[in-house]
């Protein structure tokens, strides 16, 4: 087969190759090094900014190691990399600007196909989106989580118990020292979270998706078998570009099918639903937000992780990690889908079990029968919004109280503590100007924090609604991203405090009870956002999509492939 790397290379004594060639001696290959043999690029999203991912520089020497093996070149870059705990406004505003990197990345150099080396969040699915938008044989490693986590006698999981100790230093019962002990107890290793939030989630349906070879999702970040795991990647990396095997040919309808009835049944993050919509629009597959309740009704919840559950990741792993839950969901899946191992899903998992029936349940004796993520609609979300019903007070899935409004993040800030505010547990807090477009880049605020009177009353829940996203570690009623959000001039942005709103999950309505006469008055004394001044910024402002979209640009959508005409 004639590799695509011969267009930068091939050719003795030819002035369109031997610069190439001759500058790649600085990195100590030789000519008959660069020629013939497949040039594998690894994809690194290391940074010091992401602590998810420090480990990702020794781990791709293991992908080296393999790529060498198989009878490759390996050459790493670097890309814009996306520090959840880090980065402001919030990573997702970047997430774009990162498919963007990778994708130019790859089109733009002599390599032949790619692993891309993720962790934290976003970083993630902004890989899988860059490459399947070149479309060269690519293959995903991602970190793995960090350690589980024990505070007095407690095993306690990243982001989730975070919340809960959050609300006792609120209320008092908990100190500020008592907490730094928390902080230092809970990231004890590198890895991302170890809880099943967004990045185990992502790296769990990267699996699912058949874009990394299986049991990915669950080896600890540490555990010598993720080294391991990374040289078989990279063996593999190289048998996939001799065989022709890219990601249009894996990211397929069924695929994403599998991807969210997998995500059901590990009680992954509602992050899961933006990301998978955005990488099937690059990858071309007609995918809808109503898909995600249709396809995920009657799924049932076989894992037993915080934020839903008991255990964390290493648990998981032990337990049979990701082969296990799609073992057991069988013709539930669509067994036939290629994958990057060149089998099908169903052959990948044949020999699959669950090794502990606490931890990833069978299918007859479920965590919860039916885990589905719920799309609601109505008339505050003609564009529809998401809850996560197995991380919400069962006793608040039907319910109907007068809206508190905060216009904004900070006017949050300065008034969800007064002890005047006029609020009861009955009341649906609701946040706006958190969108794509109104923060920017839709933050993790979806769970926002409980006022202060209400926890001191003993209220743990409240029905909260917003345009936000949520982590995929925290839980609570909480319904997210409301499409079209506030910012953009969404029904969100109408909402007044007294309003009455109806919550129906079973339903699958969320009502604004006002007359559409008073919302027409509203609306005609509504005033966008002033426009930004230029950079990134306004380049992300006048193309995000919506929520119901994925949040990509409009522009990326699509495969745009790896020719380069010049």
């Amino acid at each position: 087969m004639e590799l695509r790397s011969s267009h930068w290379f091939a050719g003795a004594g030819s002035r369109e190759s031997w610069p190439h060639r001759s500058f790649m001696n600085k990195a100590g290959y030789p000519p008959d090094e660069l020629h013939g043999k497949p040039i594998v690029g690894i994809c690194n999203s290391w940074s010091e900014l992401t602590p998810c991912n420090l480990h990702l520089r020794s781990l791709a020497q293991s992908v080296k190691n393999g790529i060498i093996e198989a009878g490759g070149l390996p050459v790493e870059f670097p890309t814009i990399s996306l520090g959840e705990t880090l980065m402001r406004p919030t990573t997702m505003f970047y997430r774009n600007l990162m498919s963007m990197d990778v994708e130019e990345s790859i089109r733009g150099n002599p390599i032949d196909g790619v692993v891309l080396l993720s962790g934290c969040d976003k970083t993630t699915p902004a890989q899988l989106m860059g490459a399947a938008s070149v479309d060269l044989p690519a293959l995903m490693v991602t970190g793995g989580p960090m350690l589980n986590a024990t505070f007095r006698g407690e095993q306690v999981g990243s982001g989730t118990d975070l919340w809960r100790y959050t609300d006792e230093v609120k209320a008092g019962r908990m100190s500020a020292e008592e907490f730094e002990d928390l902080e230092l107890a809970m990231t004890r290793s590198t890895g991302h979270c170890m809880s099943m939030g967004t990045a185990s989630t992502m790296a769990s349906l990267a699996e699912a998706l058949g874009m990394t070879l299986p049991a990915n999702a669950a080896i600890p970040a540490v555990d010598s078998r993720r080294y391991a795991f990374a040289q078989r990647s990279g063996r593999r990396i190289v048998e996939m570009i001799r065989e022709d095997l890219r990601p249009s040919k894996i990211l397929t309808r069924e695929a994403f099918e599998n991807a969210i009835r997998v995500n059901v049944a590990i009680g992954g993050s509602t992050n899961a639903v933006v990301h998978l919509l955005a990488l099937a629009g690059r990858a071309g597959v007609e995918l809808e937000l109503d898909d995600f309740d249709r396809l995920g009704r009657g799924i049932p919840r076989l894992v037993n992780l915080k934020p839903s559950g008991q255990y964390l990741m290493e648990e998981f792993f032990n337990a049979g990690g990701v082969p296990a839950v799609m073992a057991e969901l069988g013709d539930l899946l669509h067994r036939g889908a290629l994958t990057a191992t060149g089998k099908s899903a169903g052959e990948n998992v044949a020999t699959a079990k669950s090794h502990d029936p606490d931890v990833i349940a069978p299918l007859t004796k479920p965590v919860k029968a039916d885990a589905s993520i719920a799309v609601l609609r109505g008339n505050l979300a003609p564009g529809g919004a998401v809850i996560k019903p197995s991380a919400a007070s069962p006793g608040l899935l039907r319910s109907r109280g007068r809206a508190v409004v905060f216009e904004s993040i900070e006017d949050y800030q300065n008034r969800i503590d007064d002890p005047d505010l006029d609020v009861d547990a009955s009341c649906v807090l609701v946040l706006k100007g958190t969108g794509p477009a109104g923060y920017p880049g839709m933050p993790e605020v979806g769970n926002f924090p409980l006022p202060r009177k209400m926890i001191l009353a003993g209220v743990t829940d409240m029905v909260r609604i917003s345009d936000a996203r949520m982590s995929g570690t925290a839980y609570g009623t909480c319904v997210l991203h409301v499409a079209p959000e506030a910012a953009v001039g969404g029904p969100l942005a109408l909402v007044r405090n007294g309003d009455p709103i109806e919550l129906d999950v079973p339903g699958r309505r969320l009502q604004l009870d006002v007359p559409e006469s008073e919302l027409a008055v509203r609306r005609a004394g509504w005033s966008a956002l002033p426009d930004v001044a230029g950079g990134y910024s306004r380049l992300y402002r006048h193309h995000v999509m919506q929520a119901d979209r994925g949040v990509d640009f409009d522009f990326l959508v699509g495969t745009r492939g790896s020719t380069l005409t010049r």
